[in-house]
């Protein structure tokens, strides 16, 4: 049987993002005591690092030093990042307009697909914008029906790690710790934004942070 130490291991090599509402358990395995430097050690081999995002709140692995192969790597994923940033902050921004809230989507808010489907329909504007964000190639909705793109861009994000969904009966969706991360990402980007994407990527790096 793995350990605990092996499955957080796992998680991290696996490019998952550890947070209190994605795995309690590993998040409260790296928030004890002497077990970053464990799972640090064993990383390392690997040249990769333990990172957080959220002020510590958020666990990732990332490149531990730079080298023709990793940059090559990093420069791609960085790439990808960016690309998928504007669909994700407009959908963010919708969610936020439509719950009539002056908070952002953060991790551990809860959002109830049926609600906010029911707010979208009555409002022409954000019915317009859902179907734009869903159309994107992030998303890659098909669907003419606000229903169905709805689902679509909800289905994704849990796919990619940002929210998840505790109970497959229930339409209810958990904001996990990668939205604080997408955050901490954009606040990166736009106090390097004279940067090119390479140079961004590792300065990210050697920041110990983001990738």
């Amino acid at each position: 049987m793995i350990t605990e130490q092996g499955r957080v291991l796992e998680l991290l090599l696996s490019g998952c993002f550890v947070c209190q509402v994605s795995d309690e358990e590993a998040w409260r395995f790296l928030k004890t005591a002497g077990n970053g430097d464990k799972i640090e050690s064993q990383l390392n081999v690997l040249n990769r690092t333990l990172a957080s995002a959220a002020d510590g709140e958020v666990f990732f692995a990332a490149y531990q030093s730079l080298y023709d192969n990793e940059r090559k790597q990093l420069g791609s994923q960085f790439q990808d990042i960016t690309s998928h940033l504007m669909p994700l902050v407009e959908w963010l921004i919708l969610v936020q307009q439509a719950n009539g809230s002056d908070v952002p989507v953060s991790q551990g808010t809860a959002l109830r697909l049926n609600e906010l489907q029911t707010i979208i329909e009555d409002t022409p504007a954000f019915a317009e914008q859902i179907e734009k964000i869903s159309r994107n190639r992030l998303f890659g909705s098909t669907s003419t029906q606000l229903d169905g793109q709805l689902k679509q861009v909800f289905k994704r994000l849990t796919e990619l790690g940002y929210l998840l969904r505790p109970n497959a009966e229930k339409q209810i969706y958990i904001a996990t710790g990668k939205i604080e991360y997408l955050y901490d990402v954009l606040k990166f980007i736009d106090e390097t934004e004279a940067l090119s994407l390479t140079a961004q990527a590792e300065q990210a790096v050697q920041q110990g942070s983001l990738l």
